[in-house]
């Protein structure tokens, strides 16, 4: 007879392919927020890096949203930035220093990993997949399998989201 009691089944996940400076990754954060809270931990929504060239700082801010995930602070961070996308594109890769500051995360550190480059593999990594399975733009969704553009028009999409969120919620997960 084993004490153990079985380990809880794997939430479904959506991936959130997202640019920081991007105007229409901030139009979709009030449906991420939504999302998040709708669904708390049953469903896992995770940031996925995919910097546009025609931003200046979008690389810069992923590597920083990177480091305030070191810090234990990811979603705060990013949302904090994504809601001041034209602060960053007036103030650059201070800016991003500044909300570190804001948020009470430890700003030096976050000068530090935009000077040493730290997070440069997982921003390239996320990128590289992104690129991999279609991403072309932000934002851009993929959950159960499926891809969803965001960066057309909002419309619907979280509807279709949480179709797939509780389709698969209630398939029977191992």
């Amino acid at each position: 007879m084993s004490d153990s009691s079985p380990a809880r089944p794997a939430a479904p996940v959506l991936d959130v392919w997202c640019e920081l400076q991007c105007p229409d990754c901030h139009t979709a954060l009030d449906d991420v927020r939504a999302l998040r809270a709708r669904y708390g931990d049953r469903l896992e929504v995770r940031l996925r890096h995919f910097p546009l060239e025609k931003h200046k700082y979008a690389f810069a801010a992923a590597q920083a949203a990177e480091e305030a995930v070191a810090q234990g602070r990811g979603w705060p961070y990013a949302e904090a930035v994504l809601d001041r996308v034209a602060e960053l594109d007036r103030k650059g890769e201070p800016f991003l220093v500044e909300v570190a500051r804001e948020l009470g995360l430890d700003a030096e550190e976050f000068d530090t990993a935009l000077i040493d480059g730290r997070h440069i593999l997982i921003v390239d990594a996320d990128q590289a997949e992104g690129k991999a399975i279609g991403v072309t733009g932000t934002p851009t969704y993929v959950i159960g399998g499926e891809r969803l553009d965001g960066g057309k028009s909002q419309d619907g999409l979280r509807e279709r989201i949480e179709e797939i969120a509780d389709r698969l919620l209630a398939q029977p997960r191992d």
